[in-house]
């Protein structure tokens, strides 16, 4: 796997580059390469400079490298970039960067990529992002001041991850309540076979593969409708299922040690 140059400077010398040229800013486009295929998404760097540059840093890193999609949410969300695993199936938090500016100009919109954020505290977007399924704008525009919208699937790809969102979800300990797994069925999860990366939906990569200036020329976002007011303070994921069965390594012990400190995005 190939990455472009790591950029050297500060993420918020970055942004700020960004933000002050935003004129001539590159319309980036990356792959996300994922075992249920690939799919494109156009980011916008002119609209949320600061944004784009804070994923690119993560992207350049290689820190999406081995993540896994850890909640999904028919007709709502998809949601990954905050665990990877490892060559064993151990699954560990991504180290997360400062926590980026808040900038809610679009919509979220079936096909939009967006950042998530702790509750009630809306510039606390880190490394966790999400791709709305379904036309969320009345939720997810005013909720904790607006969720940042920074990019959109293109092509078909919106296939590959209503693929991913049509899995199958089991619950763990949190934020893993509504893990999507691939060939694992009730009947593993009841009699407690251990979860291991040929269940993961994992993302073995993310590329930039275009950043020239007008790759995002033919694309018309949907504005937000958030109108300013004060957004909610996000509430909580909620887990479908009873407790008990399957087993998921470290992730029981990460999820009690990390759950105070959930990135929400609530329904």
């Amino acid at each position: 796997m190939s990455f472009v140059k790591r950029i050297q400077l500060p993420l918020s010398v970055v942004a700020l580059c960004l933000s002050a040229f935003s004129g001539t800013a590159n319309a980036t486009i990356v792959q996300v390469e994922t075992v249920r295929g690939n799919f494109e998404i156009n980011l916008y760097d002119n609209a949320t400079p600061a944004t784009v540059a804070n994923f690119l840093d993560y992207v350049q890193n290689g820190a999406y490298t081995d993540s896994i999609f850890h909640r999904a949410v028919p007709g709502f969300i998809v949601q990954g970039g905050g665990f990877r695993t490892d060559v064993n199936a151990q699954v560990t938090g991504i180290p997360a960067n400062p926590a980026v500016t808040n900038e809610p100009v679009y919509s979220n919109v079936r096909g939009t990529i967006a950042m998530a954020k702790l509750g009630n505290d809306p510039n606390s977007a880190t490394n966790q992002w999400f791709i709305n399924l379904a036309d969320n704008a009345s939720n997810l525009d005013a909720q904790n001041g607006g969720f940042t919208v920074f990019g959109e699937v293109t092509g078909s790809g919106m296939t590959v991850v209503d693929d991913i969102a049509g899995l199958q979800t089991f619950q763990f300990s949190a934020p893993f309540t509504e893990l999507p797994l691939q060939n694992y069925t009730a009947t593993d999860y009841s009699n407690g076979v251990v979860v291991d990366n040929t269940h993961l939906v994992i993302v073995t990569g993310i590329t930039v593969i275009d950043s020239t200036v007008d790759s995002a020329a033919g694309l018309n976002p949907t504005p937000t409708t958030n109108t300013g007011s004060p957004g909610g303070t996000g509430g909580g994921n909620t887990g479908g299922g009873g407790g008990g069965g399957g087993s998921f390594g470290l992730l029981g012990l990460l999820g009690l040690l990390i759950a105070s400190r959930r990135r929400l995005v609530a329904r």
